[in-house]
């Protein structure tokens, strides 16, 4: 990345933007089975609360794409930003209801769900937003590594996220804490990403390129242009992208194929360590989940901030080596039997899932055109929540058969990833600079 085509500081904005919401994520994912077990709501429940959400996320996140390109991705990372923070407000406080026993369990699930649903609806449109506005302003050299750096954010909310947690559990709010805890913290958020990046709506700018007849103050951005106009110049175009377009379909099978496997064995994954760690004990049992998810998250981070810079690893090598590592990882997950192999186990299938989520991520942005990044991002982040339609529900609903059955037929369905990965010849193109000789 350059001063020049994307400054550190608007980098950095877009960065804690989706670390707040993966890491509130993540620690609703990881207090949420004791929760249920607390209130005493059936574990394939819990997976409906996710898989509603991950529904009407897959719905909404083109169009917010699309929008993005309309109005600008300031204002969709706004959106993304602020119904995030609203779902967690509303679900804190039916949480905190529920385990008042104000409310019936019944009565809880509803509402939670429904509070849940704001998520899936409007903080859908942060993720395209953010990816839309660095792949926009980073040449073909720098993406694969600007967009892993940013994906890493996912990975490092998954550290802080189980981390921060604990400590939000506490007085009278007990494990409603967290859900309270990133609210607040999305507030803050909310206010950096609107004073920290500049006015991209080109609704706002007039075609002389100045905003409502305002002199230019804002430094130049690749491309050449120069003034306010400037950072609007990637917005405004809104081209569709199917998801069976040629040029990215193998990459929307990897990525929902790997995302549904990484869905189902993580949905039971709190609920293994409860029974298989803390012996049914979901309070006792927390630290243990927040552990266990932190090692993971660690994993994903060594390779997305150390492994895939210092090797310059392609999205097809990504690929590739992400389904080998995430598939040996989950077979050790179900061969696992004491905490410390648990551990390592997770963190080996989270370094795999660290290269494999970028690899993709990056190769559908290098092989459509400039002008086509809103919609790539918004297919990546389609095809990203559709993960999590129906794989949570799979994955408990295996776990009820048999605490093994969702990690060995995982490991199984990451093996035959792998060998699409390596036959598809789309996958297997080494993309750097795929395109260059397109004129966008």
């Amino acid at each position: 990345m350059t001063e020049a085509s994307l400054p550190r500081r608007h980098f950095a904005v877009l960065f804690v933007a989706l670390l707040t919401v993966a890491a509130g994520n993540t620690a609703l994912q990881s207090v949420l089975p004791a929760i249920a077990r607390v209130i005493h709501i059936p574990d394939m429940l819990v997976a409906v609360i996710f898989s509603f959400s991950a529904l009407l996320w897959t719905f909404s996140a083109p169009y917010w794409a699309r929008q993005s390109d309309r109005r600008g991705r300031k204002l969709l990372t706004l959106i993304g930003v602020a119904g995030f923070g609203v779902s967690m407000l509303g679900c804190g406080i039916v949480i905190f209801a529920g385990l008042q026993g104000w409310l019936i369990p019944v009565a809880t699930f509803g509402l939670f769900a429904v509070l849940r649903s704001l998520f899936g609806i409007f903080g859908s449109a942060s993720n395209p937003a953010a990816q839309a506005y660095v792949a926009a302003r980073t040449s073909e050299a720098e993406r694969t590594n600007a967009l892993s750096t940013l994906s890493s954010a996912f990975g490092l909310g998954t550290i802080i996220g189980p981390a921060l947690a604990p400590l939000f559990i506490l007085g009278v709010a007990g494990l409603a804490g967290p859900l309270f805890g990133f609210a607040a913290i999305a507030v803050v958020v909310f206010f950096a990403v609107a004073r920290g990046l500049p006015d991209d709506d080109p609704t706002h700018f007039r075609s002389d390129g100045n905003q409502h007849g305002a002199p230019s103050t804002e430094p130049s951005v690749a491309g050449g242009a120069t003034g306010a106009s400037a950072v609007a110049a990637d917005v405004g175009r809104s081209p569709r992208l199917s998801l069976t377009d040629a040029r990215i379909k193998p990459y929307m099978i990897y990525g929902f194929c790997s995302g549904s496997v990484q869905a189902a064995t993580g949905q039971a994954l709190g609920f293994l360590i409860i029974d298989r760690i803390g012996h049914g004990a979901a309070l006792s049992a927390q630290s243990s989940i927040s552990t266990v998810f932190m090692a993971g998250a660690g994993a994903t981070l060594l390779a997305q901030w150390g492994l895939i810079p210092k090797l310059r690893m392609t999205p097809s090598q990504m690929v590739r080596w992400g389904s080998v590592l995430a598939a040996a990882g989950t077979l050790a997950i179900a061969l696992a039997h004491d905490f410390h192999t648990l551990v390592l186990a997770y963190a080996l299938t989270s370094l795999g899932y660290g290269f494999a989520r970028p690899g993709f991520t990056a190769g559908a942005s290098l092989a459509v055109g400039q002008h086509e990044q809103g919609a790539v991002a918004g297919a990546v982040t389609q095809v990203n929540g559709a993960c999590f339609v129906l794989a949570p529900a799979i994955g408990i609903g295996l776990y009820g058969l048999s605490p093994n059955l969702p990690y060995l037929l995982g490991s199984g369905a990451l093996v035959m990833l792998m060998a699409f990965a390596v036959a598809n010849p789309v996958l297997r193109r080494e993309l750097r600079s795929l395109h260059a000789h397109q004129t966008d």
